[in-house]
């Protein structure tokens, strides 16, 4: 196992330095590293300046290792929806994609207009605060954000130095879900599982580690999680008179991971970064007291990547009997930037 380098707490911490474990991190039962900072939090764990959080695992012997054991084929897929995939009005409410474009001179330029959560998005780590302390990763505040000139701290273009590249892993819930159905007396809740529904159809634990054993998928220290839900499935599948009267209907509920101290134990164990096809990642509304955005994001710097097109990946993986592939994505290099547009590829 690697081990990270050194790692520091905040200057004002009087907390002794957390017990690592063999991957170089401290114990999930070490969270949060420096009371009173929110809940779960792992701030200061890479210097009280970080601007990676989880990202810092993927390091170069990380990243060096997954290209030799995932590049097989050459076979690439890209992981990224249509930036104008939900029309003319998006499901979530944040405005709609435009494009334009103009003659200027001999030649043609063209004007883009969209909201970067309108289609397959990297979350920045200032997109999400703690909600009660209004803290972001790190102790970043409001007025970091948003005070005059807006600031970079935490802004997803520090990512682009380095990308986010290393080993992928799907987690097919959606096949799985559905071989389940296949069966002589499938669980209720299989049956009831709704991508837009996101009080009955959370992804808890249980049906993550099912899915990976029935695909035969280990998990390594330092993956990006990536789960298909099924909700681009059925996004595609309704008419855009369903779509429209699911807007209407007022609060907006999606399918995702359950929140839950086992899940999250779960990926502060194994993951740099967390990804699906679904609006949130997470189930929502949440049933927990916590939120995954809150932690994941703010709390531990980690990379939360939402409506990714997992379809053709989904394909591949069934051909080649894989759900591992080196994965490579490339934020946009914008200051200040809250969130960003993927860019990804799955090689095989």
């Amino acid at each position: 196992m690697l081990i990270l380098p050194l790692l520091f707490l905040l200057p004002l911490s009087t907390a002794k330095p957390p017990k690592l474990n063999s991957n170089g991190i401290p114990h999930f039962s070490s969270l949060p590293l420096n009371p009173p900072a929110p809940y779960l939090s792992a701030w200061g764990l890479y210097g009280p300046n970080d601007e990676l959080g989880t990202l810092n695992r993927l390091s170069p012997a990380i990243v060096a290792a997954a290209s030799k054991t995932e590049i097989k084929t050459g076979v690439r897929v890209s992981l990224n929806w249509a930036m104008n995939a939900q029309g003319n009005e998006s499901f979530i409410n944040r405005g709609n994609f435009g494009h334009r474009i103009y003659p200027a001179g001999p030649y043609y330029d063209e004007v883009w207009d969209y909201n970067s959560q309108v289609s397959s998005h990297w979350d920045s780590l200032r997109h999400f605060p703690y909600i009660q302390e209004r803290k972001f990763y790190n102790g970043v505040e409001d007025g970091d954000v948003l005070g005059e000139g807006n600031g970079t701290r935490n802004s997803i273009h520090v990512w682009s130095e380095r990308g986010i590249v290393g080993r992928g892993v799907l987690v097919d819930f959606h096949s799985w879900r559905l071989k389940q159905l296949e069966g002589r007396n499938p669980e209720e809740r299989f049956k009831r599982f709704d991508p837009f529904v996101g009080e009955t159809s959370g992804i808890s634990l249980e049906d993550v580690r099912a899915v990976l054993k029935w695909q035969g998928t280990k998990v390594r220290f330092g993956d990006i999680l990536i789960v298909r839900s099924g909700w681009t499935v059925g996004f595609n599948n309704k008419t855009r008179e369903e779509i429209l009267a699911l807007q209407r209907a007022g609060s907006i509920s999606a399918s995702g991971l359950e929140q839950s101290l086992p899940m999250m134990k779960f990926l502060w164990d194994n993951f740099s970064a967390v990804a699906g096809d679904m609006p949130g990642v997470e189930a929502y509304p949440a049933r927990a007291n916590f939120t995954m955005h809150e932690v994941l994001l703010a709390g531990w710097g980690c990379p939360m990547g939402e409506l990714f097109d997992l379809e053709a990946l989904a394909a591949e993986a069934k051909r080649q009997k894989r759900w591992s592939f080196f994965l490579t994505s490339e934020v946009i290099n914008l200051p200040g930037a809250l969130a960003s547009p993927i860019n990804a590829l799955a090689i095989f």
